[in-house]
């Protein structure tokens, strides 16, 4: 999403790199080129205006330090200042009650119904006992689909098909929830294609009987500013705790997530960045940031790989490694684990620098690289993943016409398996080495 914006502003930065000196003058000529850059993502004006005064009078008031570039100088409050645009920390959830109560408000077609399991989700996941409540009664297709979740995620969803009154729903499904010791309950109200007043007395009653923890009003990110004018008209009717960004994977310009916490004052507490009901994180400020500037999320990355892999798997695979006995079955492990973390274009663009990567290298191709090694692993029997050697010429024609791939591609990644093989032979015999002479072979070595 912010792809845009981070090209311009890294374009933006190389002048602010040349900088020799702090001037009026000279910061004044290079921010101009960071404020068409966030103009242009369809950041709102004033906030954009404000922002850059922000920047320009903390540069002209810092004391340059001799070992830093005044240009890195620059960038460094300009990364501080976009932290406290989007927010400065993560804002946590509050359900504390029992039960919890958390009501899922916006448009029509925001996402709210997706939002609500990807939450729920979330929640279970957290500990706490979640009960997805259809509060749509307007569009027949909405129980449909948050009952269709409800059986995907394996998490019990109250719904009375049928039933009209809104808060009868609420009534029944917190007497629901006590009954089945469920502690959290997330209401997919309706929505509207634009703000009306029956929409809003309709929630507005149920916020007064339900008396929720969180009111989260849902937005489509690639509204762009029209975002930040629903933020307002749903805050001011229902005084909302936080908003849930989906989209954020899409092509919008990034302005929304920009403007929406200096205009309404309340914080975005989480962002959908998929399709998938695990896509679907907290929002981070400082962590956003640094994707905006090219610096990468590592530490979002580590989560990711933290959920998707499995320790004991992952030690078990070291220890093989290390032994020189990893095979084609491990290797296909391997692959399927990575897929877990997402497409391969996202897991580059949070490493440092990879958004640049990523944009001047085709991914897909690679991505398709590893389904055909995984279409050719998976044409092989048992046998002939853990022993490769035996893989003569009618076996690997056979494995080839399996997979839909040629004889030529099989010899590739089995040559290139055989390359990674001795390598971790090399490493295994090195590791091996190291540790005689720091213990027994060459005392004292290793202690000094």
């Amino acid at each position: 999403m912010f792809d845009s914006l981070s090209g311009k502003l890294q374009q933006a930065f190389k002048n602010l790199r040349g900088l020799g000196r702090i001037s009026e003058d000279n910061v004044a000529e290079a921010l101009r080129e960071v404020r068409l850059a966030l103009l242009e993502a369809d950041v709102n004006f004033k906030v954009a205006r404000d922002f850059i005064e922000r920047v320009k009078t903390q540069s002209l008031g810092q004391e340059v330090l001799v070992s830093v570039q005044p240009g890195q100088q620059i960038i460094k409050i300009i990364h501080d200042e976009l932290v406290q645009l989007l927010g400065a920390t993560n804002a946590a959830l509050q359900v504390g009650g029992n039960p919890a109560c958390i009501l899922m408000v916006g448009l029509h077609g925001s996402g709210k119904t997706t939002s609500s399991g990807k939450l729920a989700r979330l929640l279970r996941k957290q500990g706490r006992q979640p009960l997805l409540v259809a509060a749509d009664v307007y569009r027949p297709a909405a129980m449909d689909q948050i009952a269709t979740l409800g059986q995907q995620l394996d998490i019990p969803v109250f719904v009375r098909k049928g039933e009209t009154d809104v808060l009868r729903i609420a009534r029944e499904a917190l007497e629901a929830a006590k009954a089945q010791g469920l502690n959290t309950l997330i209401f997919d109200t309706a929505g509207r294609l634009q703000i009306d007043a029956p929409l809003v007395q309709e929630l507005v009653d149920l916020r007064n009987l339900v008396k929720p923890q969180e009111i989260l009003l849902v937005l489509d990110s690639a509204t762009g500013q029209e975002a930040v004018n629903v933020a307002t008209h749903f805050d001011q009717a229902l005084n909302i705790t936080g908003s849930i960004l989906t989209k954020l994977d899409g092509d919008a310009r990034g302005g929304a997530a920009l403007s929406l916490r200096a205009v309404t004052g309340k914080p975005i507490k989480f962002v959908g960045v998929g399709e998938k009901l695990d896509e679907f994180e907290p929002f981070h400020p400082e962590r956003i940031t640094s994707r905006i500037l090219g610096m990468g999320d590592v530490v979002s990355l580590v989560e990711k790989a933290a959920e998707a892999v499995d320790l004991d798997d992952a030690k078990r695979m070291e220890e093989k490694m290390r032994k020189g006995q990893f095979t084609l079955e491990d290797f296909l492990d391997q692959l399927r684990q990575m897929k877990k973390l997402g497409p391969l274009e996202n897991i580059v663009k949070l490493l440092p620098g990879g958004a640049e990567v990523a944009a001047h290298t085709d991914l897909s191709k690679q991505e398709r690289e590893f389904k055909r090694m995984e279409a050719m692993i998976c044409s092989m029997t048992r046998k002939e993943r853990a022993n490769p050697a035996i893989l003569n010429a009618s076996r690997r024609k056979r494995i080839a016409a399996g997979s839909g791939t040629t004889v030529a591609e099989l010899n590739t990644l089995l040559n290139k398996f055989n390359q990674m093989q001795q390598m971790m032979k090399k490493m295994g015999k090195f590791q091996r080495m190291m540790m005689k002479m720091g213990g027994g072979g060459m005392p004292g070595l290793m202690r000094r």
